[in-house]
């Protein structure tokens, strides 16, 4: 049965050899973009288009067309290809249409060789846009799926190709539309038969969720002319050479493969089979490195969840306002309100919104289901950069000799499965500073503001705790300001270990002291780099990497110091001084919005379970949870005695006390 896709949903591909068919009712451009593991298409020569249709395991229409069939082979993509993004363009010129909203719903499918529909997508919500990316086939874990994208561009192709990276776009954009100027409409015959069979778009769609719109009821039965598609190649209507005789089927044998099919090797992983969930496998994402891979493949997971969820909420949308329009078609009528025909209306109405909304359930639980089979596989492998604090791999812990790719300031979970977290990795080094925010905010209503104040210090330690034992000895330094001294509870195992060159800082003159100091290694460093005069730093310069930690802000700050704050949280990340605040934005709310651009400027987490962050995909509220040792345990502790034991055998200069 064919899956009819709503935006954002995917769906597993049975078989490599594909036929994605598109009918939009007025001529448009249809080609396709290879793109890498990170979504960037690396060249011209990774674009299908008019002007040059045939790529390894693809090919486009050479004209502008209201129907359209390309043809795509899996198996000969090259290997560096993870992605291929069917796009849609409207052709420039007097008397076209100008934006799809113009132009009817167009109409996506992706067919088997014979025929099969495997997946539908009509593209709604279009309007200013003239160019579209329809489909993305993509490569994950091994087996390709399609997922309907639906992502229009005002700007047009050169927009649309400027975003996935390509180099010289706007140039690519006008090539493109000129080898299509003048073209005529045509149509392409079915891969395997002699006479195709009438086409008919499903219709009956509505407004289905955000961003869809509103189409005709049906469209129009429209018979398909045959036309020879040509094979890369090789000519059209030449029998067993690749193209098909008159009247005949297609040959789609790959030109540059073997015509009698060689035994089939054994493969060295074996894959999983059309239509057979894979089998995760930890590290399965590309990088030069088992960091790297595992870095990409939570991220992937990211990616997947967030869309997983917002194909299921769509489906859901649309199953609801169908169900609203079919009961309000139903009572529009006033002799079918009441009685039995009005209740069997309504009753037909609920059985196929619930009808929908089971499928798009299993759907969804099916994804969440390999999700959760991948973390399974995937948390074990993590290294302590990566790991939560009751990992086993602290056990072993051990100071490292070079810093990670990146850090896990948390976890982050989606209402539809609770228990499945993932990581929440921040790059290094840190491009923001951290805000733990120690507000009322989130789930942490059962604790009062004392108690809110000394979680958020016991996560602002944790992570200044992770910072330091995922570094070199030497190579990262804390530093803590603490006014009024009401941090020296959960400050207790860094005070306590040693990792701190100096106590923390107390009192406005011990405020001002730190912050004068980090001021000035931000004006020299700077001025260094500027001048090409590294060598030129002074010797008593820290090299290593900076943390502030401020505790109780704004208690002991003057103007000055608020200011040498606001300068360090500006200029410091990119001399390698950074900052994790630990405050609640109402105490400084009498600085009024002077201090809006500090908050900006930091990357917020919380000391309790909030919903506050947002995926750069969809845009999910997702629940952050921060990574905190369990409770009673010494992990903290002697993984922070290990990194003072190799900091005392460790020469590095050291700064002035306060």
């Amino acid at each position: 049965m064919t899956a009819e896709l709503v935006r954002g949903q995917n769906h597993p591909l049975p078989v490599a050899r594909l036929e994605i068919r598109v009918s939009a009712g007025k001529p448009v451009l249809a080609g396709a973009t290879l793109s890498d593991e990170q979504g960037r298409v690396r060249g011209a020569e990774w674009v299908a288009h008019p002007g040059s249709p045939q790529l390894p395991g693809l090919e486009v229409s050479r004209q502008a067309a209201a129907d359209h069939r390309l043809a795509v082979d899996l198996e000969a993509l090259p290997e560096a290809v993870h992605r291929v993004n069917v796009l849609l363009a409207l052709p420039t010129g007097p008397g076209g249409p100008s934006s799809f909203a113009s132009v009817a719903a167009p109409f996506t499918a992706v067919t088997g060789p014979a025929g099969a529909e495997v997946v539908s997508y009509t593209i709604t919500g279009l309007g200013a846009e003239s160019a579209v990316v329809a489909l993305e086939l993509y490569r994950r874990q091994g087996a390709w799926k399609v997922r309907a994208v639906g992502q229009g561009y005002a700007g047009g192709l050169a927009d649309l190709l400027g975003d996935q990276g390509l180099p010289g776009a706007r140039d690519l954009a006008d090539a493109i539309q000129a080898a299509a100027v003048g073209s005529a409409a045509r149509s392409v015959a079915p891969p395997c038969t002699a006479q195709a069979p009438p086409h008919t778009v499903p219709g009956g769609d509505v407004r289905p969720g955000p961003g869809f719109g509103d189409r005709p009821e049906e469209r129009a039965t429209t018979p398909v002319p045959q036309s020879p598609r040509p094979v890369p190649g090789e000519g059209p209507g030449v029998p067993g050479a690749g193209g098909r005789p008159e009247g005949g089927p297609v040959d789609y044998t790959h030109p540059r493969r073997q015509r009698a099919a060689p035994p089939t090797p054994p493969p060295a992983v074996p894959g999983p089979r059309p239509g057979e969930q894979h089998r995760p496998v930890a590290g399965d994402a590309t990088g030069w490195s088992m960091e790297e891979r595992l870095y990409n493949q939570v991220r992937g997971m990211f990616e997947d969840l967030s869309r997983a969820a917002a194909a299921y909420r769509s489906a859901v949308d649309f199953a609801d306002s169908r169900l609203e329009r079919e009961i309000d078609e139903a009572l529009s009528d006033p002799r079918s309100r009441t009685g039995s025909a009005g209740a069997e209306a309504r009753r037909q109405a609920q059985e196929k919104r619930d009808g929908l909304a089971a499928r798009a359930r299993e759907v969804l639980d099916r994804d969440l289901d390999q999700l959760v089979a991948e973390s399974e596989v995937v948390e074990p492998a993590l290294a302590p950069a990566f790991a939560r604090w009751d990992h086993p791999v602290w056990h072993g812990y051990r100071v490292p000799a070079e810093a990670p790719l990146a850090l896990r300031a948390g976890d982050l979970h989606l209402p539809v499965r609770p228990g499945l977290r993932i990581p929440m990795l921040v790059r290094l080094p840190l491009e923001r500073g951290l805000w733990v925010d120690s507000g009322r905010t989130g789930s942490g209503a059962e604790l009062d503001s004392a108690g809110l104040r000394t979680r958020a210090m016991d996560t602002a330690v944790a992570h200044a705790a992770r910072l330091l034992a995922v570094h070199p000895a030497g190579e990262f330094t804390v530093q803590v300001i603490d006014p009024a001294g009401s941090g020296a509870g959960p400050l207790a195992p860094l005070t306590a270990s040693g990792v701190l060159d100096a106590p923390p800082a107390t009192g406005a003159q011990g405020v001002a002291a730190v912050l004068a100091r980090l001021v000035q290694r931000v004006d020299l460093v700077r001025m260094a780099v500027r001048g090409g005069a590294a060598d030129s730093l002074p010797p008593d310069l820290d090299p290593a990497e900076q943390l502030l930690i401020v505790n109780d802000f704004p208690h002991g700050f003057d103007d000055r110091a608020l200011t040498h704050l606001r300068y360090l949280a500006d200029e410091g990340p990119s001399v390698g001084v950074h900052l994790l605040m630990v405050a609640d934005r109402e105490d400084a709310r009498e600085y009024g919005p002077v201090l809006d651009p500090l908050w900006r400027s930091l990357l917020r987490i919380t000391p309790v379970p909030d919903d506050h962050i947002a995926d750069p995909w969809v845009g999910h509220a997702w629940t952050y949870e921060p990574s905190l040792p369990p409770p009673g345990s010494e992990v903290l502790r002697n993984v922070l005695d290990q990194v003072a034991a190799a900091r005392r055998v460790w020469p590095r200069p050291v700064p002035p006390a306060p």
